[in-house]
């Protein structure tokens, strides 16, 4: 798995800018806690290589996949979440995992994670919270 600010990062592939060249569909791990964005470490170097290039050669997009054979299943298969899930699923399953690290702190005697957790759980929370309100004024119930 891989974790940031103690939260599991979610598998996606996303658009990154690399000088004033754009990078489309690259395979990244996205935060929900802090928003960090990483790319993905199976595929880093290829990145790495092909932002050069396509800079080098003043390309303003680029397309990863047209460059890049990359298998999604093992890409994402250490991540505990992905963007196709349902956000509020999302959501459950981050807070979950938080709570049970903040147990493991607390038994640890940790002052400083459980307080990191704490803020954390905050953060989540209000992002549950704001699904909730835009599903109750969709009409959608869950």
């Amino acid at each position: 798995m891989s974790f940031c600010c103690g939260a599991s990062m979610i598998g996606t592939k996303g658009t990154l800018r690399h000088f004033r060249t754009h990078i489309h569909n690259v395979p990244i791990l996205f935060c929900p806690v802090c928003h960090r964005v990483d790319v993905h470490y199976m595929v880093e170097n290829e990145y790495e290589i092909l932002a050069d290039y396509a800079h080098g050669d003043g390309a303003a997009e680029v397309d990863f996949c047209d460059y890049v054979e990359q298998e999604e299943l093992e890409l994402h298969e250490n991540c505990v979440n992905h963007e196709c899930e349902d956000p509020m699923d999302v959501v459950h399953s981050q807070i979950d995992i938080a709570l049970d690290l903040l147990g493991f702190a607390k038994n640890v005697g940790d002052a400083e994670w459980e307080k990191q957790l704490k803020q954390r759980l905050g953060v989540l929370n209000l992002r549950r919270n704001k699904l909730k309100k835009r599903r109750a004024s969709n009409g959608t119930v869950r």
